[in-house]
Protein backbone atom coordinates (compact mmCIF):
# COMPACT_ATOMS: atom_id res chain seq x y z
CA UNK A 1 0.00 0.00 0.00
CA UNK A 2 0.91 3.48 -1.29
CA UNK A 3 1.08 5.13 2.47
CA UNK A 4 1.64 8.86 0.48
CA UNK A 5 -2.01 8.35 -0.14
CA UNK A 6 -3.39 7.74 2.87
CA UNK A 7 -4.94 10.00 5.28
CA UNK A 8 -2.92 11.00 8.60
CA UNK A 9 -4.70 12.09 11.40
CA UNK A 10 -2.74 13.47 14.73
CA UNK A 11 -4.60 13.03 17.90
CA UNK A 12 -6.81 15.96 19.43
CA UNK A 13 -4.77 15.42 22.79
CA UNK A 14 -1.42 15.70 21.65
CA UNK A 15 -0.18 18.73 23.51
CA UNK A 16 2.43 21.44 21.54
CA UNK A 17 5.83 19.27 22.34
CA UNK A 18 5.11 17.39 19.59
CA UNK A 19 5.60 14.11 21.45
CA UNK A 20 2.45 12.50 19.24
CA UNK A 21 1.63 9.94 16.54
CA UNK A 22 -0.26 9.96 13.35
CA UNK A 23 -2.96 7.38 12.85
CA UNK A 24 -4.59 6.12 9.17
CA UNK A 25 -7.06 3.95 9.09
CA UNK A 26 -7.85 2.65 5.20
CA UNK A 27 -9.91 -0.34 5.45
CA UNK A 28 -8.75 -3.52 7.22
CA UNK A 29 -5.50 -2.09 8.76
CA UNK A 30 -4.53 0.89 11.39
CA UNK A 31 -1.53 2.40 10.34
CA UNK A 32 0.81 4.57 13.48
CA UNK A 33 4.10 6.34 13.07
CA UNK A 34 5.88 9.13 14.77
CA UNK A 35 4.56 12.54 13.67
CA UNK A 36 8.23 14.03 14.18
CA UNK A 37 9.71 10.92 11.92
CA UNK A 38 6.99 11.43 8.82
CA UNK A 39 9.64 9.12 6.92
CA UNK A 40 10.32 6.89 9.68
CA UNK A 41 9.11 3.48 10.63
CA UNK A 42 4.87 3.08 10.38
CA UNK A 43 3.43 -0.04 12.61
CA UNK A 44 0.39 -1.47 11.19
CA UNK A 45 -2.21 -3.26 13.25
CA UNK A 46 -5.58 -5.24 12.37
CA UNK A 47 -8.26 -3.23 13.87
CA UNK A 48 -9.40 -5.48 16.23
CA UNK A 49 -5.85 -5.19 17.74
CA UNK A 50 -5.86 -1.76 17.79
CA UNK A 51 -9.55 -1.57 19.62
CA UNK A 52 -7.67 -3.96 22.58
CA UNK A 53 -4.75 -1.39 22.66
CA UNK A 54 -7.16 1.37 22.86
CA UNK A 55 -9.19 0.13 25.15
CA UNK A 56 -6.64 -0.98 27.74
CA UNK A 57 -4.71 2.94 27.18
CA UNK A 58 -8.64 4.25 27.88
CA UNK A 59 -8.76 2.36 31.58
Amino acid sequence: MDLSRVTWRKSTRSGSSGNCIEVATPPQVVFVRDSKDRSGPVLAFEPAAWRVFIARVLR
